[in-house]
C-alpha cells in the first residue's frame, strides 16, 4: 500500500466526522446482513490457513440460528458461548443473535465452580462449548438450567462436519448438526426491540472481585460498534438498500490510509471479552476486514503472520506489545504495511509507546479506554494521520460520549487537571447488572452517569489520563499511593519488560508499595538488581511513594484479555504477611 501523507493541520477530532451520530434502531444481526451483501466473497476470517468468506459466514450464522430455533431456543433465551477464539466463533455468535437469543460469553479457562456459577447466574438455557474442556463442562452442569449443549472442537475448523464427543452431556449435539439446518435468513430477530431486548449478557473481568452480569441491549451494542468504527475509520453510519447498517467512509485517504474493505489484522483479543467481540469481531465485520485468528499468543508466529499477510493494523493489550518487541529480528521484519497500532484493556506505559514508534514509524499508535459496562469503548486517541495524540492519555470521548471527573468520595465535577473518579455517560452505557439492583444503583447515578471506579484526569483539551483504579490505590500512613505512577517509572528503566505494583500489609504503615518485575531477556535485564531498581525509582518520587521491595518473577499473572491480575499478587503479599506475623 502506498502511504498518502496528510498535509492537514494537527487536529483533535477526525475531519468530517460529526460529534454526534445517527444510530439506526436495528438488531445486531443487521451488522452481519449488510456485511455479507457488501463484502461477499472477500475473506472475513482465517484460522490455521482455513479461510471463511463473508458469504459463507452469513450462511453458517443463519444455519446456527435455525438449528437453535429447532431446539426451542429463541427470543430472550440465554446461550452461553464457552469457546476460545476459533473459526467457528463468529458464526455461533451471530447465529445466537439471529435466533433472537442472548449471547453470554464465557471464558473457556474457567474452573468447574466458576463456570457453574456463571451459567446459573446468567440463567443459561444452552451452552456452546469446546471439546477439549468437556471434563470441566460435565462437572459444572449439575444445578444449572442448561438443557442443550452444543459441542465443537479443533477438528471442525477445517472439517465442519467432523465428529465430536457428546457422551454424558444433556441434550448434546454437534455444531455440525446446527450447521446442517436451513441457511436462509428467516428474520427471527425481526420482532426484537433494540432498546429493550438484550443482545449480550457479558460478565465483568473479575480482576478485582466477583464478576457481575452486564446487561447490554441490541441498541447499546450496535451503537458502540458504530461509535468505535466511525471514529477509527473516519466514517458515518449508513443503511444499505435493504435497511441494514453499514459504514460510509467520508474521510480523506490521507487521513485514514486504510480504507474500508482493505484492512487485515491479527486477532488475539478473546471474543469472550468486550474489546474482542465489539472491536475485533463486529467492528471488523462491519468494516470488511480480514481477521487472521490466533488461538494462542506465539510472538514469533505473530510477527511471521504479520509479514505474511501484510497486516494493516496491530492491536491488543500491553503485554502483547511487550512480548512482540522482544522477538529476535523484529527490527528487520517487513512491517511496512502496518498503518495503525491500537491498545486497550490496560494502560500502555509511555516508554512502550515510544518503542512502538521507533519500530513502526509510519503507524499511528492509539490507546483507547473502556469497560464491559459501557459495552466496550468510551475514549480513544485520534486515529487520523494529522490527529493530536498525547502519550500517556487514552484520548478523547467518542461521539455522543461524555466524561466527567468526580471527587473519590462523591461531589460535583472537578476542573481540568484534578484527579478523581472517571464517570461516563452515553448511549453505550449498560442497562444494569443482572439481578443486582443495588449494585446497579451504586454504579449508575440518577443522571445516567456510570461511576467506573477508575481514577483519572481530564486535561484542558478533553484528553483523559487513567491514573489508576480506586481498588488498586494503596494507603501508606494515610497517603494515597497510585501504583500506575510507579509502574511508569519502572517501565522507563532499561531491562524491565513488565512491572506491577501492589501493597504489602504492614501493621504500622498500612500498606508498603512493592514492585513485581519481569526482566527483559537482554544484557540490561540480566544486570538488574533489586537495589538498583529501588534506587532508580525512589530518587524520583516523594518519600511516601517510595517502593519498599522489588520481587523478580518470570511472568505477571494476566487475564485472557491481557489485564494484570493484581489480586493474585496482592493475595501473595497477604499470605506472606500472615506467615510472618
Amino acid at each position: 500500500m502506498t502511504q498518502v501523507r496528510s498535509t492537514a493541520a494537527p487536529s483533535i477530532w477526525p475531519p468530517g466526522l460529526p460529534r454526534s451520530l445517527a444510530y439506526p434502531p436495528v438488531p445486531v444481526g443487521s451488522v452481519l446482513r449488510a456485511a455479507v451483501r457488501r463484502w461477499g466473497d472477500r475473506t472475513a476470517f482465517v484460522h490455521h490457513d482455513v479461510e471463511l468468506s463473508f458469504t459463507e459466514l452469513g450462511r453458517r450464522a443463519h444455519a446456527v440460528a435455525a438449528g437453535l430455533a429447532e431446539r426451542g431456543i429463541g427470543r430472550g433465551d440465554v446461550v452461553a458461548v464457552h469457546l476460545p477464539n476459533c473459526l467457528q466463533y463468529p458464526a455461533v455468535y451471530y447465529g445466537v443473535l439471529l435466533a433472537g437469543a442472548v449471547f453470554s460469553p464465557t471464558n473457556p479457562l474457567l474452573p468447574p465452580a466458576g463456570l457453574a456459577a456463571q451459567l446459573a447466574d446468567a440463567g443459561a438455557r444452552a451452552l456452546v462449548t469446546w471439546e477439549p474442556v468437556l471434563p470441566v463442562v460435565r462437572a459444572a452442569l449439575q444445578g444449572t438450567g442448561v438443557r442443550t449443549v452444543v459441542v465443537t472442537g479443533p477438528q471442525q475448523i477445517a472439517e465442519p462436519a467432523a465428529a465430536v464427543e457428546l457422551d454424558g452431556l444433556p441434550g448434546a449435539v454437534s455444531l455440525a448438526d446446527l450447521l446442517a439446518a436451513d441457511p436462509a435468513d428467516a428474520h427471527r430477530d425481526a420482532g426484537l426491540d433494540p432498546t429493550t431486548d438484550l443482545a449480550h449478557l457479558a460478565y465483568t473481568g473479575g480482576t478485582t472481585g466477583v464478576s457481575k452480569g452486564v446487561e447490554l441491549p441490541h441498541r447499546a451494542v450496535v451503537t458502540n460498534v458504530l461509535q468505535s468504527a466511525c471514529f477509527s475509520t473516519g466514517s458515518v453510519p449508513a443503511l444499505d438498500d435493504a435497511g441494514d447498517v453499514t459504514l460510509d467512509q467520508v474521510s480523506d485517504p490521507a487521513e485514514h490510509p486504510t480504507r474500508l474493505g482493505t484492512a487485515t489484522v491479527i486477532n488475539l483479543t478473546p471474543w469472550f471479552h468486550a474489546m474482542g467481540v465489539i472491536g475485533y469481531l463486529n467492528g471488523q465485520v462491519m468494516g470488511g476486514s480480514t481477521v487472521v485468528v490466533h488461538d494462542r499468543f506465539d510472538p514469533q508466529l505473530y510477527v511471521a503472520d504479520a509479514v505474511r499477510y501484510r497486516v494493516t493494523g496491530i492491536g491488543g493489550a500491553p503485554p502483547v506489545f511487550v512480548a512482540l518487541l522482544q522477538v529476535p529480528g523484529i527490527a528487520d521484519a517487513d512491517l511496512s504495511s502496518v498503518r495503525g497500532v491500537s491498545s486497550g484493556a490496560a494502560p500502555l506505559p509511555v516508554p512502550l509507546i515510544e518503542r512502538l514508534h521507533d519500530l513502526l514509524p509510519d503507524a499511528v499508535v492509539c490507546e483507547g479506554y473502556g469497560l464491559t459496562e459501557v459495552t466496550m469503548q468510551a475514549t480513544g486517541n485520534p486515529p487520523h494521520t494529522s490527529g493530536v495524540r498525547k502519550p500517556g492519555t487514552v484520548g478523547v470521548p467518542l461521539p455522543d460520549t461524555a466524561i466527567s471527573i468526580r471527587p473519590l468520595g462523591g461531589g460535583d465535577p472537578l476542573p481540568a487537571g484534578e484527579r478523581g473518579e472517571v464517570c461516563i455517560r452515553g448511549p453505550q452505557v449498560m442497562r444494569g447488572y443482572a439481578g443486582r439492583a443495588d449494585a446497579t444503583a451504586e454504579a449508575i447515578d440518577p443522571d445516567g452517569w456510570f461511576h467506573t471506579g477508575d481514577v483519572g484526569v481530564l486535561d484542558a483539551d478533553g484528553y483523559l489520563s487513567i491514573v489508576d483504579r480506586t481498588k488498586d490505590m494503596l494507603l501508606y500512613k494515610g497517603y494515597n499511593v497510585f501504583p500506575r505512577e510507579l509502574e511508569e517509572l519502572l517501565f522507563a528503566m532499561p531491562g524491565i519488560a513488565a512491572a506491577a505494583v501492589v501493597g504489602r500489609p504492614d501493621p504500622e504503615a498500612g500498606e508498603l508499595p512493592v514492585a513485581y518485575v519481569v526482566r527483559r531477556g537482554d544484557d540490561a535485564g540480566a544486570a538488574l538488581t533489586a537495589e538498583g531498581v529501588l534506587t532508580a525509582v525512589n530518587e524520583l518520587v516523594t518519600p511516601y511513594k517510595r517502593l519498599r521491595d522489588v520481587v523478580f518473577v518470570d511472568a505477571l499473572p494476566v487475564s485472557p484479555a491481557g489485564k494484570v491480575l493484581k489480586r493474585e499478587l496482592s493475595a501473595r503479599e497477604r499470605a506472606g504477611a500472615a506467615t510472618t506475623s
